[in-house]
């Protein structure tokens, strides 16, 4: 009887850390990126902006704001090369409306913004994705999660087509903080990909 008791006692400690782990698990996913993006995706746009000059210099940033009001807003913010890489970095944050107002006017500042369509933003981001994709570059690792801040905004409600690399073949420009080693190997990866002619290389102004 003891022991009956006993294992009953166990099963049911069981149970109860196997719904703690369920629940913890829910509030993780809850607070998780990809969560928090979705619930951001049902606010109004605030703003869509590109670097006017990306396609001259290959590198800029694309930025999709949303929020209820202009007064706090949740963004998405994507540094592309439209030259070779692709997209370099994901990033997701939500400010107050005055301190967006300060990132857009230092991203501003740097390299001008110019205001676009979502429809084309979101175009421009699976387009670039896949063609650097098929050149080896994988896209940052959050784009997946946070592109879904475009919500229901359909890519192909845009018909631009974009014309990636530079002089018909991919531009391979090393960024400030690049080493040695990594450009080595992109060059090489590149080299194996499209041979010695298939690309270009620029050092770092």
């Amino acid at each position: 009887m003891a022991i009956n008791m006993a294992q009953k006692r166990a099963k049911k400690a069981q149970r109860r850390k196997q719904v703690l782990a369920e629940k913890r698990r829910a509030e993780l996913l809850e607070k998780g990126l990809p969560a928090r993006v979705l619930r951001a995706a049902q606010a109004p746009i605030q703003g869509c902006f590109v670097t006017e000059a990306l396609f001259e210099i290959g590198i800029g940033t694309l930025i999709l704001a949303r929020g209820a009001t202009s007064n706090h807003v949740t963004f998405g913010s994507f540094l592309i090369d439209v030259f070779c890489l692709g997209i370099k970095n994901v990033t997701f944050d939500s400010v107050e409306g005055d301190v967006f107002e300060m990132y857009l006017n230092v991203s501003d500042a740097s390299s001008p913004l110019v205001s676009v369509e979502p429809s084309y933003a979101r175009k421009l981001l699976r387009d670039l994705a896949a063609w650097s994709g098929s050149i080896g570059f994988a896209p940052h690792r959050d784009l997946a999660a946070v592109e879904r801040i475009f919500g229901d905004i359909s890519a192909d409600a845009n018909d631009v087509v974009f014309q990636f690399g530079h002089d018909g073949k991919p531009l391979y420009i090393p960024g400030p903080n690049d080493t040695p080693a990594l450009v080595r190997q992109r060059i090489a990866q590149l080299q194996n990909r499209l041979g010695d002619a298939g690309f270009g290389y620029a050092a770092a102004a």
